[in-house]
């Protein structure tokens, strides 16, 4: 699984990515996690806003800091 946190240096983007680490933790599973900070990759996910969040390449979330419950559900879904 690869999880991928799109970036736009504003501190909600740190707060996902620590909000996914906790989720990982509780679910006890290992994902490789990706801070995508390029401009050119984010806009290749059709996204309009900062933070989002893509589960093997799936946008599940954009412009929300999701819980590390919301992001338990996003990865047993």
């Amino acid at each position: 699984m690869i999880i991928k946190v799109l970036w736009g240096w504003c501190p909600n983007c740190k707060i996902l990515e620590e909000n996914v680490k906790m989720a990982l933790k509780e679910l006890d599973k290992q994902a490789e996690i990706q801070k995508v900070t390029n401009m050119e990759d984010i806009m290749m996910y059709d996204i309009m806003w900062t933070p989002a969040l893509v589960i093997d390449e799936k946008v599940v979330s954009s412009w929300k800091i999701n819980s590390p419950d919301e992001i338990i559900d996003f990865i047993k879904s």
